[in-house]
């Protein structure tokens, strides 16, 4: 199990980026693919039509976002906190991903900075 924890910056609001992640219709917007996803604690998600999946852990409103992404067979929880802090005229975003399988890593630090956090970056850019 191997965790991965990055630092993102994105030219928008705490209070956008809050959104884009955790609304269904805006995640539609930037992902291109159907989402399932509230922001009650406990919900189940699912996200680019099932390749990811899990559980809400915790919402701290424009501010953290605790999730338990599911891995068949995973003897531990593999749990993502996202936590967005204002920086001038952009949000930095510290990402935390703990308990990532060994043989899914490569994969999932490829997708977290190409179609996650990339996708995310054109989104609002292009805004």
């Amino acid at each position: 199990m191997k965790d991965f924890k990055k630092y993102y910056s994105l030219p928008a609001t705490p209070e956008e980026v809050y959104t884009a992640l955790t609304n269904p219709l805006t995640i539609e917007l930037w992902t291109g693919e159907a989402v399932e996803m509230s922001t009650e604690p406990g919900s189940e998600f699912s996200l680019w039509e099932g390749s990811i999946v899990g559980k809400n852990l915790e919402f701290e409103e424009n501010k953290k976002i605790v999730q338990q992404w599911y891995f068949d067979g995973q003897p531990e929880d593999s749990i993502v906190t996202i936590k967005l802090h204002p920086d001038k005229n952009e949000t930095s975003i510290e990402l935390r991903h703990t308990n990532i399988p060994d043989e899914e890593y490569n994969d999932m630090v490829e997708g977290w900075n190409s179609s996650y956090f990339g996708a995310l970056a054109d989104f609002f850019e292009v805004e």
